[in-house]
């Protein structure tokens, strides 16, 4: 364990890099609701992660809840040497190919809004316990981060779930009929920045920490006026 010094070097340095991270998209963060529909995907998303790091608390009163519209899904399973561990072993592993969307809700619940961000995919560890990547807290289920300089560039979430959860869903996300779709659903009070203050949740700099995962499975297509153009 690294002493209580070390320990407050290495808060000091990460937060320095959040920082730096979210600095870079302040110009749109500070943008109001009202500029969302102008907004392209990319802002939008850039929008979102700026204020749930710097405005967490007006933001949570529009409860956003972001939703990943599953379009292609891919799951590996491999028995051997483990590529994060010492360990040999089964490691299973569903991507999912999806198109985020983030919901919100006026102050006086009278309407919903949803707005198209990022393109990107979920990645989850199948299993029984946290797997040893991504590096999560106690009781986190995943992190959203983004694979570009430019932040982000595309919305990734990492993360995990167990047997159960996925032996329930399987066979929806392989589901060939054009009725059915599914959604992974993260709500408000499940996401928080990764920053001090919220050290139940870890993740890269600029990143959000995830409690809970919701999947969500439709028996009808999804309107195409659903989305804000």
């Amino acid at each position: 364990m690294p002493s209580l010094k070390v320990q407050r070097e290495l808060d000091d340095i990460n937060e320095k890099l959040r920082k730096d991270v979210i600095r870079t998209i302040e110009p749109y963060g500070v943008r109001t609701i009202a500029d969302l529909e102008s907004m392209g995907d990319i802002e939008r998303t850039k929008w979102f992660f700026w204020n749930m790091h710097e405005n967490i608390d007006e933001i949570r009163k529009f409860e956003p809840a972001l939703i990943g519209q599953v379009i292609r899904t891919q799951l590996t399973v491999s028995d051997g040497h483990s590529l994060w561990t010492e360990k040999c072993g089964l490691e299973k592993r569903i991507e999912l190919s999806c198109k985020w969307q983030l919901l919100l809700k006026d102050g006086a619940y009278q309407s919903e809004e949803s707005y198209a961000l990022t393109d990107g995919w979920i990645d989850l560890s199948v299993g029984q316990c946290p797997p040893p990547h991504p590096v999560l807290q106690e009781n986190q289920k995943g992190y959203l981060d983004s694979d570009s300089k430019l932040y982000p560039n595309q919305l990734f979430l990492y993360g995990w779930i167990t047997d159960e959860v996925w032996q329930e869903i399987k066979n929806q996300l392989y589901n060939a009929s054009a009725n059915c779709h599914t959604d992974i659903f993260i709500r408000d009070n499940f996401l928080f920045p990764v920053k001090p203050g919220h050290n139940f949740v870890s993740g890269p700099a600029g990143s959000i920490g995830i409690t809970n995962i919701e999947f969500r499975v439709s028996s009808q297509p999804r309107l195409t006026s659903w989305v804000k153009q």
